[in-house]
């Protein structure tokens, strides 16, 4: 995307109503001042203009430019909120909530930028811009959010889990393996009776001493 996120736009005087000639020229030598990027004196000029006519939207909508030129973002935002107001002109809207999208992904507002562009493009759906700063603002976010934990390690950290798979039942024995081990326990325990019978033999013939 080249530097669309930069772009700003200024009202020309043939776009909206008309003004008195006096205005006309402020509003002009303000816009000049703005293309020479002396912000604050354009900003000065702005304020000059909405002095003399206070809903005059063409010179709200160029210092809300001035506003972001000179990182008073905050200040920004809320003079586009001003001017998307339902009942304003339509190219107006449209582009106030455009550079209001460009402010807040500035300030790292993903979530409000994004629907900031969303709503510039409900009114001009051809704008291409509009559609590459928000597909842009999306990918951002998605990258600033976690991934999602996987599920082995999810069975790797739950110790129930754990004894779940400690308590498995040992695998059972075929009939040619229990028959072996009966034939033994069953030899075990003739070998132990024989040498009971043995010792008792003994003790059964032993002598007490003479003293």
């Amino acid at each position: 995307m080249k530097n669309s996120t930069l772009l700003f736009f200024l009202f020309l005087l043939c776009c909206l109503n008309s003004f008195s000639q006096d205005t006309n020229k402020m509003i002009q030598s303000a816009n000049d001042l703005y293309k020479e990027q002396q912000y604050e004196k354009a900003e000065l000029a702005y304020d000059k203009v909405l002095e003399r006519d206070r809903y005059n939207v063409t010179a709200k909508f160029n210092q809300a430019n001035t506003y972001f030129r000179r990182s008073k973002k905050d200040d920004a935002v809320k003079a586009f909120d001003y001017l998307t107001s339902d009942g304003r002109d339509k190219n107006l809207r449209e582009k106030a909530f455009y550079n209001k999208g460009v402010v807040l992904s500035r300030q790292e507002k993903l979530e409000e930028s994004i629907e900031a562009y969303k709503s510039s493009l409900r009114l001009n759906p051809s704008d291409t811009m509009a559609r590459e700063n928000l597909q842009k603002a999306m990918l951002d976010l998605k990258k600033k959010q976690p991934p999602p934990k996987k599920e082995d390690e999810k069975k790797k950290k739950d110790p129930d889990q754990q004894k779940k798979q400690k308590q498995q039942p040992q695998p059972k024995m075929n009939q040619k393996e229990a028959e072996q081990r009966l034939k033994m326990m069953e030899q075990k325990e003739k070998e132990v009776l024989q040498r009971m019978q043995s010792e008792k033999s003994k003790a059964g013939n032993t002598v007490a001493k003479d003293w």
